[in-house]
């Protein structure tokens, strides 16, 4: 009974404790939710502002880091130019950084890196010295009690001069200067881009020491540099032109549209010729890279694009012709040059007329005062030349599509033209009218004849020649051979897909000058390009039709293995114009040409020419030119093979000769590279 009283005893103890410990344990969960209450109406109430901004601050931004440039090959495959990767220090620049840190991040890196001081300017000197702000502030205060208030632009230009001006960077050490280079470098970048503090010969100790630092120094990473190679030699390198290095960074005539369209400022583009001219395709996309920021602070990276490798050129060039034709050239050049003291270069084009690809442009310039010969292969886009006979052909052709002469009624009788007031102008073979003879139009350009050529002008201009008459001649009819030359290519751009191309030069065409315009029937006025002359006689090998002549033959991708892909664009050959004649209207053209080489005339001028297998059509010329007062010529040619199924033209011009020489450079060099052409880049199988 005991033992039931004491266990009574217990329950009711236990079962009046019991209310007191919910009580206990509500007051505690209440205490809780109080402050939950509270903490979360100071959130709503007193730090809504507050959170407020830094959502609002919250952003996206991105970062683009380079990718490797498309490469450039020849016709059959041969790299022509390629990249050499190099290990490089670069720098992006975050958000907020100010110039104190990268002042420090400077001075830390060069204790690791060495870099070049050869672009030190004072400028860069003294805006690394004004890094310091203790120091900017001293000399803020000698700039204003000297100058007063300025703008903040004003007044920092004025700073930079007067450390100048006193010199207080004269005590730099040499690890200062190479910290000022890349303190430069550094904040002169925009936010989140990358720039190269070095790239080149970064040294296996320096790429250690680094690394091992990279939390130390913000924004400083390890990357790659790219830069251009040649593996087949540097023979084409003047037509494909050049890619600006880091230190060059982009061309100043262009740094605002490159920096609108994506470019860092020490980007490498193309600055001329092929390279300029397929920046787009060369250039490749971008790596991207996303950044999450908070309050101006990079809160997450995200890698969105990995980047494309630029795709890659091939070029209609078959390197090793044009390395061929290139030495062909120049050795002429130094072969006749101690007998022709005022010949300035010379150049060849070699083009398929059919298509208008280029097989080959070569050129060399040489210095009248020393006599050294450098490669000037565009020098056949941008040099121009009085270039003699060779034009004729499309005199004639003009004579015939006016009507003053007909395919089956072209005969005229050259003679020396001696007209009231002005000198006599003759052909070559008839200077005192000893040798007068009656010519068809396709004998005409056999022998070479200006008189001719002149009577034709004569008669589109409605002008009947009497010796001893006034010539009388509108100013029109410049206009009307020009028109006819023009559709041949010649005095107009050809189009071809390298910028800088010249259209050549037009003489004055008004009444004071119409004598002029008989020289103009016989190519001795206008002056035009070596790549004209080129359109000129592809044109008339095809028949008619004025090809755009072009040196890229298509784009292609990458494989994975780096090699060549799939094919993205094909250039197909581009009709500018087609010269309206018939075939009978040709016939007399192509007969004539014919006759230049293969006559048994005395009198053909491209006799050279007939030993050329497959068999070669041609006109020669020779253009009366000065250099000051010294009498030269122009010794130039044009040529298609084989003359009964067009598949190469060469075109040649070799300015300044000496006047009256027998050299023959011109048709003895388109000898010597039809013989490479047929060996190198085409069998002549099939062809007679």
């Amino acid at each position: 009974m005991k033992f039931l009283r004491r266990n009574q005893v217990k329950r009711q103890k236990v079962q009046s404790s019991i209310p007191f410990r919910l009580n206990f344990l509500f007051f505690i969960v209440f205490l809780l939710f109080t402050a939950l209450i509270a903490q979360l109406a100071n959130l709503q109430i007193n730090q809504q502002k507050k959170f407020a901004s830094e959502v609002n601050s919250t952003d996206t931004k991105v970062e683009t880091k380079n990718v490797q440039r498309g490469m450039i090959y020849d016709s059959t495959g041969k790299v022509l130019v390629a990249n050499d990767a190099s290990r490089a220090i670069t720098y992006t620049k975050p958000m907020n950084v100010s110039s104190l840190k990268m002042y420090q991040i400077a001075n830390q890196l060069v204790k690791s890196v060495k870099i070049s001081t050869s672009g030190l300017t004072e400028s860069m000197e003294a805006q690394y010295y004004l890094a310091v702000p203790s120091q900017l502030k001293k000399v803020d205060k000698q700039v204003e009690k000297s100058q007063g208030s300025l703008s903040s632009t004003k007044l920092y230009q004025a700073e930079v001069d007067y450390v100048k001006q006193k010199n207080l960077t004269s005590n730099l050490t040499s690890k200062q200067k190479q910290a000022a280079i890349v303190y430069s470098k550094m904040s002169g970048a925009y936010a989140l881009s990358t720039v190269y503090l070095k790239y080149n010969d970064v040294s296996d100790r320096e790429m250690a020491e680094v690394g091992e630092n990279l939390t130390s120094m913000p924004g400083i990473k390890i990357g790659t540099s790219w830069s251009r190679s040649y593996p087949y030699g540097k023979s084409v390198k003047s037509v494909i032109g050049t890619v600006t290095n880091r230190k060059q960074g982009l061309p100043s005539d262009q740094i605002n549209s490159l920096l609108a369209e994506g470019y860092a400022r020490d980007d490498s583009v193309g600055s001329s010729y092929i390279e300029s001219q397929y920046e787009n395709v060369l250039k490749g996309s971008k790596q991207i890279i996303t950044l999450e920021t908070q309050n101006n602070k990079i809160t997450k990276e995200v890698k969105t694009f990995g980047g494309q490798k630029g795709d890659n050129l091939v070029l209609t060039i078959n390197a090793d012709f044009q390395q061929k034709v290139q030495d062909i050239i120049k050795s002429e050049v130094e072969s006749v040059a101690g007998s022709n003291p005022y010949l300035p270069g010379a150049y060849a084009v070699v083009m398929n007329p059919n298509t208008g690809a280029i097989y080959a442009l070569a050129g060399v310039s040489r210095n009248l005062e020393t006599g050294k010969i450098s490669e000037n292969a565009l020098g056949t886009i941008n040099q121009t030349f009085v270039m003699g006979s060779v034009v004729k052909g499309a005199t004639v052709l003009g004579g015939l599509l006016s009507g003053v002469i007909t395919p089956n009624s072209n005969t005229l009788t050259d003679q020396p033209i001696k007209l009231k007031g002005t000198a006599t102008k003759a052909s070559w073979f008839n200077a005192t009218g000893a040798e007068d003879m009656s010519l068809t139009a396709s004998d005409a350009l056999m022998v070479s004849s200006n008189s001719y050529m002149m009577q034709l002008a004569m008669l589109e201009g409605g002008f009947h020649y009497s010796p001893g008459s006034a010539l009388d001649l509108p100013t029109s009819i410049f206009s009307k051979l020009r028109g006819y030359f023009k559709q041949f290519g010649l005095g107009v751009k050809t189009g071809i897909d390298i910028p800088g191309e010249s259209s050549g030069f037009e003489g004055v065409s008004n009444q004071a000058n119409i004598g002029k315009a008989l020289d103009l029937s016989f190519g001795n006025y206008d002056s035009y390009t070596t790549m004209q002359l080129a359109q000129y006689i592809s044109t008339i090998a095809n028949g008619g039709y004025r090809l755009q002549p072009h040196i890229l033959q298509s784009i292609r991708e990458s494989n994975n293995d780096g090699k060549l892909g799939k094919t993205v664009y094909e250039f197909q050959p581009n009709v500018l114009n087609v010269v309206q004649a018939s075939q009978s209207q040709w016939g007399v053209i192509k007969d004539g040409l014919w006759k230049v080489v293969h006559s048994s005339n005395s009198l053909r001028t491209g006799g050279l020419l007939s030993d050329t297998t497959p068999a070669v059509a041609a006109k020669t010329g020779t253009a009366e030119t000065f250099h000051g007062s010294t009498e030269t010529e122009t010794d130039s040619s044009v040529s298609y093979a084989p003359a009964d199924n067009p598949q190469v033209v060469v075109a040649l011009a070799f300015p300044g000769m000496a006047s009256g020489n027998e050299t023959h450079a011109s048709t003895q060099t388109a000898a010597t590279i039809y013989k490479a052409y047929w060996k190198m880049v085409q069998s002549d199988q099939g062809f007679k």
